[in-house]
């Protein structure tokens, strides 16, 4: 499945689920983590539990408590009747998380089912840096690899991860492009970050076009505002599919060739290569 935009929502506002189902976004995530305040755990819970219990008109993940903080296994017990489509581990910190999540998992969703796959937020502790090309090793249970660029400064005392014109500072566009590498070093979806400025749609699209442009394959989004503008980036043009189109017709029907000429440029097999990962964007 493509996993262009995915889209948060507040457990605790399940007047908001169904608009956030038909934005558009290829995903939304229930979250239970940080948007909802301890106070309103159980009834987002629940909240969660009715959602899933009926028809979904999109995927839905759910973002549950870390494991470091003792939740997440009231989180899954309170839904292990109606399992959602995947569930987003924040805090993660590797393999090692995945299995310890997993271990839960198998205690809350007992049954024949596969359990569901994750999503890990991999970049929100300084353990979780180094901990990032394990993931290739639980490949088979990951939906994607996403990061995060809030809580690891918060986590290191940093003021900020950001320039005063949005650009993030040294280290953590180290991060990101660690977590890009990390996703495609396990073969799965590499998520970008939340754009935060909503109303700044210029630069929504810029930013989401960088992502694809590095190689992210989605990104989150905040609101259902971003939603379309996230899908376009993340959509290849006529033109793209087209040129991806006649580069893969053209290899097909000179198997031996290792390159080739077409509208007066020269492609070989990174080009190849770049022009199926094109059509399967395209769906």
């Amino acid at each position: 499945m493509r996993l262009r935009s995915l889209l948060f929502v507040p457990s605790d506002r399940p007047e908001r689920f169904a608009k956030a189902a038909a934005s558009g976004a290829d995903a939304i995530i229930l979250d239970l983590e940080d948007s909802v305040a301890l106070a309103n755990k159980a009834a987002a819970r629940a909240a969660v539990a009715n959602y899933l219990s009926g028809a979904r008109a999109a995927f839905t993940m759910v973002r549950v408590n870390p494991l470091d903080g003792h939740m997440t296994a009231e989180d899954l017990a309170a839904f292990a009747q109606v399992r959602p489509d995947a569930i987003m581990l924040p805090k993660a910190e590797g393999a090692r998380s995945i299995a310890d999540l997993d271990t839960i998992l198998g205690s809350a969703f007992s049954g024949s089912e596969p359990l569901p796959p994750i999503l890990p937020i991999a970049t929100e502790t300084p353990t979780a840096i180094f901990t990032l090309g394990s993931y290739r090793d639980v490949r088979d249970r990951l939906i994607g690899l996403t990061w995060g660029a809030e809580d690891l400064p918060a986590a290191i005392g940093a003021t900020t991860s950001r320039e005063e014109d949005g650009r993030y500072t040294a280290p953590y566009e180290m991060v990101r492009a660690l977590t890009l590498f990390a996703a495609h070093s396990a073969g799965v979806a590499a998520i970008d970050t939340v754009f935060p400025a909503i109303d700044d749609e210029t630069g929504l699209a810029a930013y989401a076009a960088r992502a694809r442009r590095d190689g992210f394959t989605g990104m989150m989004a905040i609101h259902p505002s971003q939603v379309a503008a996230v899908n376009a980036a993340f959509t290849p043009s006529t033109e793209e599919v087209a040129r991806a189109r006649a580069i893969v017709d053209a290899f097909a029907a000179n198997p031996q060739a290792g390159v080739l000429q077409i509208d007066g440029k020269m492609v070989d097999a990174p080009h190849l290569k770049q022009a199926r990962h094109i059509l399967s964007l395209a769906g």
